[in-house]
């Protein structure tokens, strides 16, 4: 048998494969979402992969095609099936979960974090029927996301936690609390997982006045803060959005040490 050829095939195949998270990705989605799959899935199933590609910079090319430099754009409504669809798949590892429900919870605050920093200029390059449609998409993904809990990792349930503040309902908020509230004694005040765990639970309340005040309380202390003519949510999403970036960074950094 000749054998000359295998290792340029080898590498031919994984050229058109791209990295190993790009094939992961891949048969999720194809595996999760039939065709017609939204059109940010042509990274992983049409386009030609970038040579230079490695795990980290297709994951910052395919979050972006998604949510476009942190704004919406008409047809991100529809690539956020996408995330959701890899937030709920075993397959995909727990830092990318956690980064899947993190573009999810970004995307349905877009309107009202662009707010809390443009205060009182309106924001800039916005787009509120694509921003509003996000919102109700990821909406609609909650539910199924939130049915993970028990099954899923802290990092990733503090992600879920406020994803579940933004989207209230009567049957998540009693939910939450519960669940959030095995957290705290763990986590003392002060701490980063402990202020945001405590943070959830006063969004999950829906008290504007103790909302307000523990929003000014926490921005006073560690966080970039905002014009206090902001309205209230946004304020508090905006510190929400800092504070739970800060949990991916660690969970990062705690994968990179392993």
């Amino acid at each position: 048998m000749n054998t000359s050829t295998e290792p340029e095939q080898t590498r031919s195949n994984a050229f058109a494969s791209g990295p190993p998270i790009r094939q992961l990705f891949r048969d999720v989605i194809a595996d999760r979402l039939s065709s017609p799959r939204p059109p940010q899935a042509a990274m992983l199933f049409d386009a030609e992969p970038d040579p230079y590609w490695d795990d980290q910079s297709f994951l910052g090319d395919f979050y972006n095609e998604i949510l476009h430099q942190d704004t919406c754009r008409p047809d991100t409504a529809a690539g956020l099936a996408l995330l959701a669809a890899l937030a709920v798949d075993d397959r995909i590892p727990a830092r990318q979960r956690f980064q899947a429900v993190d573009l999810l919870f970004s995307a349905a605050t877009v309107a009202e974090r662009h707010l809390a920093e443009t205060w009182p200029t309106a924001p800039q390059h916005t787009d509120p029927d694509s921003e509003a449609q996000a919102r109700s998409a990821v909406q609609a993904h909650v539910p199924d996301l939130l049915a993970r809990w028990s099954a899923e990792c802290p990092a990733v349930r503090l992600a879920l936690a406020g994803l579940a503040v933004v989207s209230p309902t009567d049957r998540t908020l009693p939910a939450l609390t519960t669940r959030l509230r095995t957290f705290a004694p763990r986590h003392p005040q002060g701490t980063d997982i402990g202020d945001y765990v405590r943070f959830v639970l006063v969004l999950a309340a829906q008290d504007d006045s103790q909302t307000l005040a523990v929003t000014e309380k926490l921005t006073d202390a560690y966080w970039t803060g905002t014009a206090r003519g902001v309205p209230t949510r946004a304020r508090a999403l905006h510190l929400l959005w800092q504070m739970l970036s800060k949990v991916g960074a660690a969970l990062t950094q705690s994968h990179a040490k392993q």
